[in-house]
Formats: structure tokens, C-alpha cells, sequence
């Protein structure tokens, strides 16, 4: 806590919000005090020795003298790994049903008196004490789980656990969620309870609003994925190996994953880092397609306040000849912050607003807070209380609805792991679409409670259906936002089944992807929040959900001209692109900051639009393959180490390196490349990687390079589809997938596959399968320097058209 949060507190309890929200803070610690005594004496228990095994589907069941060990390895190479008879279902990460066993792989002796599963790409060996060696069919180890351990109350209650682990000395590790010290985890501690930081956060701030135990490790001996699904509170500790020097001996990297309860599983899929990824959205589901207008420019503030500010700032954007595809309402649009309602005296006539908006290109998104307000009258709040035989909300251990504080005041909360609830909220959605709504982003979903001091969350003690299976919050609060999103989306898609769902969430947890994306929430202003943004929608990516980005700007302060633009740029090139701001936080539209910043961000957005159709195609090559949009720049060569710690920039699918600007006053910048040859996008010059470069980054643009040999879907001057060819490097052949828009309905998308090489002296590109000019259907520009020899064209270098056969 820094001073502005101090005085912010010290306001809040001196107001009638404030002395609320003591009171329901202590309330929230009396009932957990009642519900959740003291844990009192605690027995430690270890595996023991081992007894003996029993062959199974995929693998077996390997006995110890107090747990058991079910280990099974799944079509498709992933492997599930559980203590004490704990089962892969129920899940809230898995998609459906879980994979079949792989009838080869088998469960046998092994040479040191334990027992091995050999698949095909993995390895699994246990040893006489319960040690998991995890290693590729070389023998190479990849990761060793060590004897777990327990924490038994005497006299009964919730089971904690510890499960340290060990990888090489050179691993990095990565994931976890969103993460804004990322993307790789360096060593230090991170919660794991999806957490409002409260107005603002920045690179030091942990846990944040969207976590996961989900861990990306790569070494040079292979890149694998564990995932422990266990929905309670936790904590995971990351400490960084090291090479011994000369004959010293390296020290191992070491994982510590601490669970307040919950079972011991994990799943792990190894492989390269499409292949992890691929593997990874097979277990937990394939990433949802926002609609292609998603995939444009958005804006949103909390604070328009009016129709006539919508209308002004939509007029500013088409008066500057600036794109904008979407416009955010926030929650002063509502009633008094009610959910599901609407302000008539600042927004009279809102269904007109959106059609006269869409008929323009622009579509209305509408925020969805999960309390409501607790209100007797109150629509909402009274369909609730009539659901079903005990409610829409969630109850305290004596059975009483759960009441906190959030905007409205005094508020309840669904409990989202109801099927009847989620069926029954999904329902409401129907009067956002009735107000012209296109879709929808959730907030406030961790759930919030406002607190004075300490957890901004519902009590731990809470009560919740979890399926049918019964649990407090303590096992639901992680998924809290997950289910929310569940219902949001299969609520939207009731209602307009014509329609892909377009949703992005605030909180969520492993297999957030299948109903949409999220954002980084309230990231501070300034240069660390510009370097927490990237951070954040890296790590997420890596974790399985690939449609995210920032609030473009920051949320909570102002920034200045030069910081705006670059977080701007960044911007350009994410998933999401939206500008967004707290009510007391200033205007983020374009022309605010000056004019030489309005003609710069102009340049972004016409890069933006131009690259649309790449970022449509991304989308769907994310729902097929489970690659995310933004890449880290490790992501086709994870043997190289001087990759693993670049930070600073990534890769946008398979074709384009971006190199945004973090520092003020920077005009030049270093950019590590992978191996190949680059094209800088602005002048045409080829660079070789691997290795460093330094590359003009004037304030009108970013670095962005293209990898030579790249076929890149874009947009021509009269907005149709071309193209973009950057030369192969002499001998070599390029290529790259192409998915045309199908629309925003349910049209199969077809994957176009195009190969570029040289015939002489010219670039003949093709579509795979097909010979011929004809066989493209499009037309190609091919960029690059056209000659021979190193390719270090000078800056300038003028662009060349190239033959499609």
C-alpha cells in the first residue's frame, strides 16, 4: 500500500460507503471466525514406501504405504498424475470429457525397484518413495515432482498439501496467469486467489485478477505445460536454477506449489511449444472467435456520462478520418449502478443510440457486473431470491444470503456454480441485446466487495452448489468469474444462436477461453503499467486464453503525450485493442494529446486496419491449433537462451516481430532476433538473426519485422484482400496461412495455405496444392530488397511488385 492508496482508504471509511463497507468486512470476518475455526493440531503425512502397483488404461495405480499414485497417459501424449484416488471430474478447466488412455502406454518395473509408464513422448517414472520423473523418450529429464506432502487436522477438516518439484538449471518458467512481473517468473512468490489490487496495480503488485496454476517450463531439453487443477487458494514459488561453473555442479530450478485444500492432480503435456499449446486447449477446450468487428479499434471510459458525450466522441473519430469499431458503456450508463438497467435521463433513447452507431460501423459493448444491488423491488434482485427452491445467491454457512458492498451499495451475488443460476442469468442478457448491445465485458467478477482493509472478497466460509457437489468459497472462489463467463456466453448464444458470442472477462481461471477473452484490468499509468500490459497478455496466451490486451493508456492517471502514443502503438499490435480510463483519469481519444501524436496514432490505426485480415486469421488459427495471437519470441527456437529472457518483444503469429518502445525518450532500440532474415516493415532493411540489432524507433512508429519468406493477409488501399509477400532469402522458401472472413455467424472457416519461393528472379507464390496465377485468387505484393548477396539494404529501400506465379 503507497500513500494515494492510504488516503484513499482513510476517505473511504470516513464516508457512508466507507462505514458500509467496515461493515461488511467485519461481518465477512465473523462469519468466517464462526464457520472456520482454527485448524488446531496437524499430523504430516508422506507417501511411505512403495507396496506394490496395478496395471490400468494408460498407465495404473502405484501403491504406497499411506497414498496412492494414479497415473494415466492420455491420446494424444498428455499425462494425468493424481494422489489419494483423486479423479481427473469433475474439472472446471476440462472441456467435456477427458481423453481416452493410451492403449500403449503401459505400466512396468523399473530397473531401480519403482515403476515406469513409457508413452511416446513421454516417460513417467516412480520411484520406491513416490518421486515422479518426468522425461522425454531420450532420458532427458524434464521435471521431477518430489514425495508430496500433507497436512491433516486432528480432529478433521481440509487437507492441505506441498508439492515441490525440480527442472534443469537453464529452465525459465512462465504462466500462471496474468502476471504483471512477467512473462518468465523470476524467483519469488505468487498467490494464487484472483484478486482486485484496488484501483490500480503495476509490475509489483500479486496476485492480480486472473490466476492459474498452470506453469509453462522451457529448457533445452524440451518445453512441457503442468497444470495443477485445484481451485483453492494457493501459493507457487519459483526459483531460477543455475549452470555450475567449470566442474561445479548445477544447482536445479525448483517449483513449490502450496494448496490450502483441494486435491493433488496434474496434467502435463510436453512437446515443442505449438505442440504444448495444441495439447493444452485439447484438455481444456478450444479458444472461442470474437467476431471479426472485435478484432478492430475499441474505446471505452468510465465516465461518458451522457448520449450526447457518445455521440461526441464517436463524431471526433469519423471528423479525423480515425477507425473505431467499438464503443464501451461503462457502469455510469446504468441506474443508480443497478445491473440490467439503464439511466433514461442521460441515456433516454439507448436502442436508437446503438442502431444509429452500428449503422456507422460501430458496435456498443456493455459492461456486466455480477452483484446486485439487495433491494426488495429491485427486478433483478427479486427474480433471484424466487429461483428455485433456495435462491439465486450465495448464502453464508448459516444459510443467510451473503450481503457485501460494491457500487449499487448493498449487494448480493449469483452463485455461478448453479446450473439453474447460470441458465436463469443467462436469461437477463436479453435486455442488453434489447438496448442495442453487441456484447458484453464482465467486471468486478474476482467477486468484489469493497473492503477498507485487507481481501476484497466474499467470505471464505460462503456456501456454494459447485455442481451439486456443495463447498464453500474457499474452493469456488477462483472459478467464480469462469462460471460467470459460462453463463454470459451460453445465455448470448440462446439468444442469438446466429451469433458468435462476443465476451471478455476481468477474472476467470484455466479454460476461460472457450467463452471469450479478458483484460488486464485497472493497470496504473505510467512507463512500468506500459511494461505490465505486454507482460500480462504474453503470460495469459501462454496459459490458453490468446484474445486479451490493456487499457491502452492506463487507467488510473495521466499519461503523458510520448507514453500515451507508444502504449498506443503497443496497442496496434494486441488482440484487444482498447483504450479505457478511471472517471477521474482524463480523455484517451487520439487528438487529446496533441496534434503530432493524433497524426501518429492515425498511422497506428491505419496499420491496425490494414492487418486486419492477419488478425482474423489469427483468431482462427488460435480456435484450431490453440497458438495464441502474441508469441513470445522463444516460441519457435525454445533452445535458444538469449530468447527465453527477452521481455520486450514478441512475435504476432508466425510472421511479424514487434519491438515496442518502453522507455521515455527512446528513438533507437535493441531488438533480439531469432534465427532467419528480417525485414524492418518501415524501410525495407534485412537483417540475420540470431542476435542483437539496434533499430531506428522514431516516435512515429514501433520496430516491427517481418521474418523473410512471410505471406501476410492485408487489406489494399481500397480495403480488399492482397497479399503481402516478403522475399525468401536466396534458397530458401517461405509461406503462410490465410482464413477469409466468413462473417460473425457459424460458417466453417477454411485454413488457405500459401508457399513463396524464388524462380529465378522472381518471387512465385503459390497456394499449396494448386499451380498457377489463377490458382491465388488474389492478388500478391512482394516486398523485400530484390538483389543478392547479405541483404543489408539501406534504410529507404524501395518497395518492388512481384508475380503471383
Amino acid at each position: 500500500m503507497d500513500g494515494r492508496d492510504l488516503v484513499r482508504r482513510v476517505r473511504l471509511v470516513g464516508s457512508v460507503r466507507g462505514l458500509r463497507t467496515v461493515r461488511a468486512a467485519w461481518r465477512r470476518r465473523s462469519a468466517d471466525a464462526r464457520a472456520l475455526p482454527p485448524r488446531g493440531a496437524e499430523r504430516a503425512r508422506v507417501p511411505g514406501a512403495l507396496v506394490g502397483a496395478e496395471p490400468g488404461p494408460g498407465g495404473g495405480v502405484v501403491r504406497f504405504a499411506r497414498s496412492e499414485l494414479r497415473i494415466r497417459v492420455a491420446v494424444g501424449g498428455a499425462v494425468f498424475w493424481a494422489w489419494d484416488g483423486a479423479d481427473p471430474l469433475p474439472s472446471y478447466a476440462l472441456a467435456g470429457e477427458v481423453p481416452g488412455p493410451d492403449p500403449r502406454a503401459v505400466l512396468e518395473p523399473d530397473k531401480d525397484g519403482g515403476w515406469q509408464v513409457v508413452s511416446e513422448r513421454l516417460t513417467v517414472v516412480v520411484s520406491r518413495t513416490g518421486a515422479v520423473e518426468l522425461r522425454t523418450p531420450g532420458g532427458v529429464l524434464l521435471r521431477r515432482e518430489l514425495p508430496p506432502r500433507w497436512w491433516e487436522p486432528v480432529g478433521g477438516g481440509v487437507v492441505r498439501w506441498v508439492q515441490r518439484s525440480e527442472v534443469p538449471a537453464d529452465a525459465r518458467f512462465f504462466g500462471l496467469g496474468g502476471r504483471a512481473s512477467g512473462p518468465r517468473l523470476r524467483d519469488g512468490s505468487y498467490g494464487l486467489w484472483n484478486t482486485d489490487p484496488g484501483g490500480r496495480f503495476g509490475p509489483g503488485d500479486d496476485p492480480l485478477y486472473l490466476t492459474m496454476p498452470v506453469q509453462v517450463v522451457v529448457s533445452d531439453a524440451g518445453t512441457h505445460l503442468a497444470f495443477h487443477d485445484n481451485t483453492w487458494a494457493g501459493r507457487v514459488l519459483v526459483r531460477e536454477g543455475e549452470e555450475g561453473a567449470g566442474s561445479g555442479h548445477d544447482r536445479p530450478g525448483t517449483c513449490e506449489v502450496r494448496m490450502e485444500g483441494g486435491p493433488l492432480r496434474c496434467w502435463v503435456v510436453a512437446g515443442t511449444p505449438a505442440r504444448v499449446l495444441r495439447g493444452w486447449t485439447g484438455l481444456t477446450g478450444a479458444p472461442a472467435v470474437p467476431p471479426s468487428w472485435a478484432l478492430g479499434p475499441q474505446h471505452a471510459r468510465w465516465g461518458f456520462g451522457s448520449e450526447r458525450e457518445v455521440r461526441r466522441v464517436v463524431a471526433g473519430y469519423r471528423e479525423r478520418g480515425l477507425a473505431l469499431s467499438v464503443l464501451h458503456l461503462d457502469i455510469d450508463h446504468y441506474d443508480a449502478h443497478r445491473v440490467f438497467t439503464v439511466d433514461r435521463g442521460r441515456f433516454p433513447a439507448l436502442p436508437a443510440l446503438a442502431e444509429e452507431l452500428r449503422e456507422g460501423g460501430v458496435r456498443l459493448v456493455s459492461i456486466v457486473d455480477p452483484a446486485v444491488k439487495a433491494a426488495p423491488g429491485d427486478a433483478v434482485f427479486d427474480a433471484g431470491v424466487a429461483l428455485g427452491e433456495r435462491g439465486a445467491y450465495v448464502r453464508d454457512a448459516r444459510g443467510r444470503v451473503v450481503v457485501g458492498e460494491v457500487w449499487p451499495g448493498p449487494c448480493v451475488y449469483p452463485d455461478f456454480t448453479d446450473p439453474v443460476v447460470r441458465e436463469w442469468w443467462g436469461s437477463l442478457y436479453e435486455e442488453r441485446l434489447a438496448q442495442g448491445f453487441s456484447g458484453v465485458w464482465h467486471d468486478m467478477n474476482e467477486p468484489v466487495s469493497f473492503a477498507a482493509f485487507g481481501d476484497p472478497s466474499l467470505p471464505r466460509s460462503a456456501r456454494h452448489v459447485l455442481e451439486g457437489a456443495g463447498g464453500d468459497h474457499r474452493e469456488a472462489h477462483n472459478v467464480y468469474g469462469l462460471a460467470m463467463a459460462r453463463a454470459g456466453y451460453e445465455g448470448l448464444l440462446r439468444l442469438r444462436p446466429e451469433e458468435r458470442p462476443f465476451l471478455f472477462s476481468r477474472s476467470g481461471w484455466a479454460g476461460m477461453q472457450r467463452y471469450g477473452g479478458t483484460w488486464s484490468g485497472d493497470v496504473s499509468t505510467g512507463w512500468p503499467g506500459l511494461r505490465a500490459s505486454l507482460s500480462l497478455v504474453l503470460g495469459l496466451g501462454l496459459c490458453g486464453v490468446p484474445y486479451s490486451g490493456p487499457d491502452v493508456g492506463g487507467f488510473d492517471g495521466f499519461p503523458s503525450p510520448e507514453l500515451y502514443l507508444r502504449w498506443f502503438q503497443l496497442g496496434a499490435y494486441l488482440p484487444l485493442f482498447r483504450t479505457h480510463s478511471a472517471i477521474d483519469a482524463g480523455r484517451r481519444e487520439p487528438w487529446e494529446f496533441g496534434p503530432e501524436v493524433l497524426e501518429h496514432a492515425r498511422a497506428a490505426l491505419l496499420e491496425r486496419e490494414r492487418l486486419h485480415p492477419y488478425f482474423v486469421t489469427l483468431s482462427h488459427v488460435a480456435r484450431l491449433s490453440g497458438a495464441p495471437y502474441v508469441r513470445p519470441v522463444w516460441w519457435a527456437a525454445p533452445g535458444d537462451r538469449a530468447l527465453r529472457g527477452c521481455e520486450d518483444a514478441f512475435l504476432l503469429g508466425d510472421a511479424l516481430l514487434v519491438a515496442p518502445v518502453m522507455e521515455s525518450g527512446a528513438e533507437r532500440r535493441v531488438v533480439r532476433l531469432p534465427r532467419g532474415r528480417w525485414y524492418d516493415t518501415a524501410t525495407g532493411r534485412a537483417y540475420e538473426g540470431p542476435g542483437p540489432v539496434v533499430i531506428d524507433a522514431p516516435l512515429s512508429r514501433i520496430p516491427v519485422l517481418a521474418r523473410a519468406g512471410a505471406v501476410i493477409p492485408v487489406r489494399d488501399a481500397d480495403g480488399e484482400l492482397e497479399l503481402e509477400v516478403w522475399a525468401p532469402a536466396p534458397g530458401r522458401t517461405g509461406g503462410g496461412l490465410v482464413v477469409r472472413d466468413p462473417g460473425d455467424g457459424w460458417a466453417e472457416a477454411e485454413v488457405e495455405r500459401y508457399v513463396a519461393r524464388w524462380e529465378g528472379e522472381r518471387v512465385v507464390v503459390e497456394r499449396e496444392g494448386e499451380e498457377g496465377a489463377a490458382a491465388v485468387g488474389l492478388p500478391v505484393r512482394v516486398r523485400g530488397w530484390r538483389g543478392s548477396g547479405a541483404l543489408r539494404a539501406e534504410p529507404g529501400c524501395p518497395e518492388w511488385q512481384g508475380s503471383s506465379a
